[in-house]
């Protein structure tokens, strides 16, 4: 197989190859282009690590000559290093000629074998040193913006929290209770929520995520009127909370809500909002034996001081009161009863 130089690789050099990865003895394939052909020229067996056997190479190379050195990788041990050696002095015919023949040499003799390549155009890049700081170089994390890193922190927040749906082959993802986000509830926390089940007047149970211990934890926990439950949220950070209502002598509901204002920080909306549904479920199972159930509709707000009475129940779809018997029976008096079709008459006729 040729690349644009019309060069191909011997048949030489592909048995060479083949015998070498096979036999996994050899360190260095010297790999030359004579003859309008890439040729086999040495063959340097393993005397030590990779980084033991690079000053080897300090004989084998020349100073205006340039080559091609295939070298077998410490780790992982059945992939190959490509080092592309075109010093500065050599001549331009040759650089083109080499460089122009890279493709050819990796696809023929199987470019998956090769995991790494260095380019080198000095001696001086291909000893101990040089390799280190090659691998240190490719190993370091990319650089990034100050939003970008804040971006990967989050994904990684989630991936750790199961918010995102990672892929596990045929197992389940499963939310345990008392957890979210990866985060352990506080005691204080589940204790708050368990009193809930107990019937009583309304009680508002607020919760944020300490993200530097990784726990979510109770804010604040107290009996509330409905017209004060907006003024209790904090005003500037995202927080949960489970407010057990009650708004009718006999009745009494919690409900639960996600609280995250415009002027928190990314990360905090993202850890948030990928977390409050799991904060619900373990909630709902927490309050399954509740006389107060947990109402399924979830409040979600950007401005917790909107939260009143009439607020919550529009969105919940609360009657002003007790439902009546006249809301509930068929009689004649009921505006909302059907009627059945009245089928239209037609045209009258001429």
């Amino acid at each position: 197989m040729s690349a644009t130089s019309g060069i191909g690789v011997s048949s030489d050099l592909s048995a060479q190859f083949s015998r070498a990865v096979d036999n996994r003895q050899t360190r260095f394939l010297k790999v030359s282009i004579k003859n309008e052909s890439l040729v086999h020229d040495l063959s340097i067996p393993i005397r030590g690590s990779l980084l033991e056997d690079l000053g080897q190479l300090q004989d084998v190379i020349q100073e205006d000559t340039p080559t091609y050195l295939l070298t077998k990788l410490d780790d992982p041990p059945a992939e190959w290093l490509v080092i592309y050696y075109v010093p500065d002095t050599a001549k331009v015919r040759e650089k083109m000629l080499y460089a122009s023949s890279r493709a050819s040499l990796l696809k023929s003799l199987g470019s998956t074998l090769f995991s790494d390549s260095i380019f080198a155009t000095s001696k001086a890049d291909l000893t101990p040193e040089a390799y280190a700081a090659h691998r240190k170089h490719i190993t370091a994390p990319q650089p990034l913006s100050v939003s970008e890193r804040e971006i990967v922190d989050v994904r990684a927040a989630e991936r750790q929290a199961g918010g995102l749906s990672v892929y596990q082959g045929s197992r389940a993802r499963s939310s345990h209770i008392g957890q979210t986000i990866g985060m352990p509830w506080a005691d204080d926390f589940r204790d708050a929520v368990k009193s809930l089940s107990e019937d009583g007047d309304s009680v508002l149970v607020v919760a944020t995520i300490d993200l530097a211990s990784e726990t979510l934890v109770l804010h604040s926990a107290s009996p509330m009127a409905v017209s004060d439950v907006g003024a209790s949220l904090p005003p500037d950070g995202a927080c949960y909370a489970f407010f057990a209502w009650k708004h009718a002598p006999s009745r009494r509901d919690i409900v639960f809500i996600y609280s995250c204002p415009s002027s928190c920080p990314v990360k905090h909306r993202m850890v948030y909002a990928s977390g409050f549904n799991a904060v619900f479920m373990a909630g709902k199972t927490l309050l399954a034996d509740s006389p107060s159930p947990l109402l399924m509709r979830k409040i979600e707000t950007s401005t917790p001081s909107e939260i009143d009475e009439a607020y919550l129940r529009s969105e919940l779809d609360l009657s002003s009161g007790e439902p009546t018997p006249s809301s509930t029976a068929g009689g004649a008096g009921n505006d909302d009863e059907k009627k059945p079709f009245a089928r239209p008459r037609g045209p009258k006729r001429r």
